[in-house]
Parts: C-alpha cells; structure tokens; sequence
C-alpha cells in the first residue's frame, strides 16, 4: 500500500524483510513470471468485489467502463508499446471495469482489466483480440456473469458509447446500462425530435423537480430532474473502413434523465447532463440513476491514484507489457484495500490514496 515518490526507481523493500537488491530481484522474477496469470492475480479482487456487494443495500450494483492512455515518454526498453493515435503517440491502454456501490457511489473494486500492447491485448479473462472501444463492452459484460455477484448490474459508461446500434445489442442481451447522450433524433410522443429540442421543451413546460442536496465544486447546489421516455427508432449509422452505412434495427423504448444542479439561490445552472438508460423503474428513481450517473467519476479517481497521486504508473521500469499489467493488478488490490470500509472515514472521493484537490462535482 505504499505510495511511490515521483523519483522512485522500483518496488520499494518492506523494512526489515530483505535488502532493497533482493527485494527488487524477486519484484523482477515474480513480475516476469508468465506461470503468474493476470486471472489469478484479478481473483482476489473480484473475491473482494462480491463480498462488498453482498453487503451494500442497494437492489443493483454499477459497472463503470473507462479507458486510459498510460504514456512512458521516450522510454525505449519497452519494445511492445503500441501506436495509440499518431505515430508519435505510443504507449500502452488501459481499460478497466470498476464494481461501484448503487448505494453511496463507494469503490468496490476493480473486476476487469485489459492492456493494449503491440503483441496484443491481454486480459484478466478470456483471451480477446484488439478492438474498438465499444466492441470491449460486450465481452465484459457477459463475463461478468462469471463473477458469482449476488445482485444484477447497471453498467455505466460515459458519451463515448451513445451508440444506437450499441444499446440495441446490450438490451438484447438483457443487460442493463446507464448512458450519458449526445443530441440525437428520437421519436417523443409520437413525433421526431432531436434530445436537444426535448430539453428544451421540458425545462419550459415540465419543469425539473427539486430531489435533493447537493455539491458543486466544493459549494452547495441543488440537484434537479425531470424524466420522460423515448424510442430510438431509427436505423443505426456504422462507418467501417471509411465507408459509412446504416444498420436497420428494432423500435427501442428508453428513459430519458435530465440532471441540473443548480446554485440554491440564484437557480443558475452549473451542470447538466443528458441520460438515456433501460434501467427499471422498479430498480432506480430519475434522482437515483442522475447520482449514479455522478459516480462514475470513480474510475477517473481510480487512473489517477494509479499514475500521479498514489502508484505513478507512468514511471514504472518494468521493460514488458506483461509485466506492467501483473504490477498493474498488484497496485489494484492496494487501492481496493485502501478504499475498503474499514479505511473509509480517512478517504477522499471514495479512494483513501486519491487526489487532493476536490472533485468538480460530488453528489
């Protein structure tokens, strides 16, 4: 649980165990041990994961679904770093799958991890190729009913994936999400409209309901939500090797949530978002999903405790892909255990090793 100074050259040695070169030799050996697979070492954390759940009052747990780019510089012993967006951009990709609380927003802890590297993509569960972001989804997904999680998950991703052709396969699988959407045409009350006009419409003849307290930047605000329901009906737009097409599929009725909060006294604005989601009533309110919605901002605390405030992964020496991601899972069970409920009232945003400035927006 140690945290690494910025200047740090490797694994620091317990006191009194063993020198630091015999500390640092094992680190190597176990590290670059390919018998240590990444789904041993993800074991302890998804043991972790549904012993915490089981716990939580909440009638659902969330599944957070982010990426991070991790960048060495110039370092040039890694040989199987990957190109990521221009030719000068080359490092590895993190992505990760963090178990949330559905009751307060708490870390649970993280139940999948996957690294791009240029040998490949490998992963804490079955073996996947590399794909796009959003065809990462899916796999997950259906692996986490593997995990032995005693309640159903709402998976939560930030616009990346407001993807028509996207949700109409995540409903069909019977799984559950919660999405923050761009503009886009929907059929309301019988009508096209674009979500953009729908706000509009809703803020001057349904206004938003006061449903609590909440933080803006360190200040007091209040949280406002309005719900209504709409039906994406239109065909799905893909672009595959540049060339663009769409994807006919069926009617699919969702939840539109708009989420404002706003200065208790003045009523101004200071954040919105625009939710589309399956989720059940009978599971969630408009208020309750709005702040689950507020939670994933976990994940964002969770990168970086794991490469600026806490484990530095950016400086790790580690000269393999395979090695970075057994480190990586090793530095994941730090930050469960410090986010675990015993270390909770020394924590900030959830992750007792996290930032130190104030979230922008807590709920």
């Amino acid at each position: 649980m140690r945290c690494a100074t910025t200047l740090a050259a490797g694994v620091a040695s317990l006191p009194g165990v063993a020198s630091s070169f015999a500390a640092t030799q094992g680190a190597w050996r176990f590290l670059n041990n390919p018998r240590v697979s990444l789904a041993a070492l993800a074991e302890p954390l998804r043991a972790a994961g549904r012993d915490r759940a089981c716990r939580s009052r909440s009638n659902f747990v969330m599944l957070v679904h982010d990426w991070s780019k991790l960048s060495f510089g110039q370092e040039r012993r890694k040989q199987d770093r990957v190109q990521l967006t221009h030719e000068t951009d080359v490092g590895y990709e993190l992505s990760t799958a963090l178990l949330v609380s559905g009751d307060d927003g708490s870390p649970l802890a993280p139940m999948e991890m996957r690294l791009k590297t240029a040998r490949g993509m490998l992963s804490t569960g079955a073996a996947v190729r590399s794909r796009p972001h959003l065809g990462q989804i899916l796999p997950t997904m259906k692996a986490s009913r593997s995990w032995g999680l005693s309640k159903p998950i709402v998976h939560v991703i930030d616009r990346e994936a407001d993807s028509v052709d996207h949700y109409r396969r995540w409903d069909a699988q019977g799984e559950k999400f919660l999405i923050r959407a761009d503009d886009r045409r929907v059929r309301w009350e019988g009508e096209s409209f674009l979500l953009s006009a729908i706000v509009s419409t809703l803020r001057r003849g349904k206004e938003p309901a006061h449903v609590g307290a909440a933080s803006c930047r360190g200040q007091a605000a209040q949280l406002w939500v309005v719900e209504t329901e709409v039906v994406l009906h239109r065909p799905a737009k893909k672009n595959t090797r540049g060339k663009r097409s769409q994807l006919p599929g069926r009617a699919l009725a969702l939840r539109l949530i708009l989420a404002e909060l706003r200065e208790p006294e003045t009523g101004k604005v200071q954040a919105q978002w625009t939710l589309l989601s399956n989720v059940p009533q009978a599971w969630a309110t408009s208020e309750h999903l709005a702040r689950c919605y507020y939670w994933r901002w976990r994940i964002e605390s969770f990168f970086k405790l794991l490469k600026s405030h806490g484990q530095q992964l950016e400086r790790w020496q580690q000269e393999s892909g395979a090695a970075i991601a057994r480190r990586l899972l090793v530095a994941a069970m730090a930050c469960a255990l410090a986010s675990s409920p015993a270390n909770a009232a020394n924590s900030v945003n959830g992750w007792s090793m996290t930032a130190r400035r104030k979230p922008r927006l807590s709920i």
